[in-house]
């Protein structure tokens, strides 16, 4: 009998009936107060989740265009800005900067180190940069980067700080107010469980004061516009929203905010730690500095002799099971397993009984059960 697959990768997430019943309603007119009520409903919950007193304006794109959009309002045409590149995601960082002609100064680290917050230090005082744009999980490797620690430094400096937070908000501790962020970037289909299309930034009075005298073209990312456009009696978009996917966001926002933020971190952390004591329990292990800190996405070294590419496949063709295999310099080297967003304590034991199955069945010697049991200890004492 054929079977939904279930996604255990770092997003798209799996997504809750409520929101795909919301996203097939009927629309509402995005010239009216119909969606006015809409979109202040879904920028005010996602100031709650950014924890910031700042605007938040929302793109029809995928994360790639809202940290695309903080290069565009925030520099000029060669203005240096310093960029940690420490996996897939800090490389595209860099090439959107270059793309908008400014003069990137990467920190390059080893795929799956943290960012350290005295290089960022460094390289400002080297060279008097503008800004820095950095990740807080990177999603290729699972790292989280110390980003409060990296704002400070760059406050310090005098500089801005663009943080692509796209697979990290809502499921580890994030502050953008408290921290000094001055451009929060997020996605609608990670840790809120609503379906791929929608990036959303927060942004600060001192990045609004750069958007003024920035130079870097732009037009559907134009802050600005939006800003004018939310301003109105009855907000609206400057361009023709995703309706049906903002529908389906403020779904997705009312389910979170049913048991707060702070309950959902502590989900997202069990579940982290499940699959981490599962993984362990296998004999294999973890990929990256600070694993206890990947409550988002938890990257598995392949063990020898098996292709971490070839185990993501059979997990899927087998057992329905979607992992997401390594990127760049580490595929094949590692697996990784999201368990982010709309997931619970059995999603987690399929996955890992997957996971058991597929590794046996390419004569990697395991114990039947240790994943699971390790796992259920976990959930036991949670």
């Amino acid at each position: 009998m054929d079977r939904p697959e279930i996604i255990m990768a770092p997003g798209p997430t799996p997504v809750p009936p409520e929101v795909y019943l919301a996203q097939g309603s009927p629309l509402v007119y995005h010239r009216g107060p119909g969606y006015g009520d809409l979109l202040r409903e879904v920028t005010e919950d996602l100031k709650r989740l950014y924890k910031t007193k700042n605007d938040v304006v929302i793109f029809a794109s995928s994360g790639t265009g809202g940290l695309e959009s903080a290069v565009a309002n925030l520099f000029s045409p060669g203005d240096t800005v310093v960029v940690p590149v420490a996996g897939f995601f800090g490389e595209r960082f860099a090439k959107i900067a270059r793309a908008y002609r400014l003069d990137v100064r990467t920190i390059d680290y080893e795929w799956g180190r943290a960012v350290d917050p005295a290089d960022v230090e460094k390289t400002l005082a080297d060279t008097g940069a503008r800004g820095v744009l950095v990740q807080q999980s990177e999603t290729s490797t699972g790292v989280i980067h110390p980003v409060e620690d990296i704002a400070r430094v760059a406050k310090q400096a005098g500089a801005l700080i663009a943080v692509d937070c796209v697979s990290s908000l809502g499921a580890v501790p994030f502050e953008t107010d408290a921290w000094g962020v001055d451009a929060a970037i997020s996605g609608s289909q990670k840790a809120l469980s609503a379906t791929p299309g929608l990036a959303f930034v927060a942004i600060s009075p001192a990045a609004w004061e750069a958007n003024e005298t920035a130079q870097n073209p732009r037009f559907y990312f134009d802050w600005s516009l939006y800003k004018t456009a939310y301003a109105l009696s009855s907000p609206e978009n400057p361009f023709t929203p995703a309706i049906s996917l903002m529908q389906g966001l403020r779904a997705a926002l009312r389910l979170y905010f049913q048991d707060g933020p702070d309950r959902a971190q502590r989900r997202h952390e069990l579940l982290s730690r499940a699959v981490k004591n599962g993984v362990r329990a296998l004999g294999l292990d973890l990929f990256g500095d600070h694993p206890e800190l990947a409550w988002a996405v938890t990257a598995v070294r392949a063990p020898e002799g098996i292709d971490g590419d070839e185990l993501v496949a059979r997990c899927r063709r087998d057992h329905g099971v979607i992992l997401a295999p390594g990127q760049g310099p580490l595929k094949g080297k590692v697996f990784r397993i999201g368990h982010l967003g709309y997931y619970d304590r059995l999603d987690i034991m399929r996955g890992l009984v997957a996971l058991e199955l597929t590794l046996e069945s390419m004569g990697y010697p395991l114990k039947r059960g240790a994943a699971v049991a390790a796992a259920e200890d976990v959930f036991s004492q949670g």
